[in-house]
């Protein structure tokens, strides 16, 4: 039985992901997160995975690995997370349906937890 994902990722995302995994050694993957900060009071966060953590939620596309910390779950699901490049600035962006509003700077967001009856709806 196929586990419910958290987030999805984009084949722009997922090569992203494989090429940090290929360029530094140990590493398992991406940890995506959320800690409070920025105008709109929270932030992603974004780190390298050495060594997988008990209660991360992972999900996998084409030898990819992101790995979801339990804390951000209710704040990233539905999510889609994808890579960009533009002019302005490259890196991972996350389409979250949960975003209540962003702040100009596009950094910080304000987000609103789904519920967790989501989670088991899902599931």
């Amino acid at each position: 039985m196929g586990r419910f994902s958290v987030m999805t990722l984009t084949d722009a995302a997922a090569n992203r992901v494989s090429e940090i995994m290929a360029t530094r050694e140990n590493a398992l993957g991406i940890r995506v997160g959320i800690k409070k900060g920025g105008c709109a009071g929270m932030e992603y966060m974004i780190d390298l995975v050495t060594e997988a953590k008990a209660g991360d939620d992972v999900l996998e596309k084409d030898g990819a690995k992101v790995y979801v910390a339990p804390e951000a779950v209710l704040y990233l699901l539905g999510t889609q997370m994808d890579f960009e490049v533009t002019a302005l600035r490259t890196g991972f962006v996350f389409n979250n349906p949960n975003q209540t509003s962003a702040c100009g700077c596009g950094e910080s967001v304000e987000l609103t937890p789904a519920k967790p009856e989501a989670l088991t709806a899902a599931s």
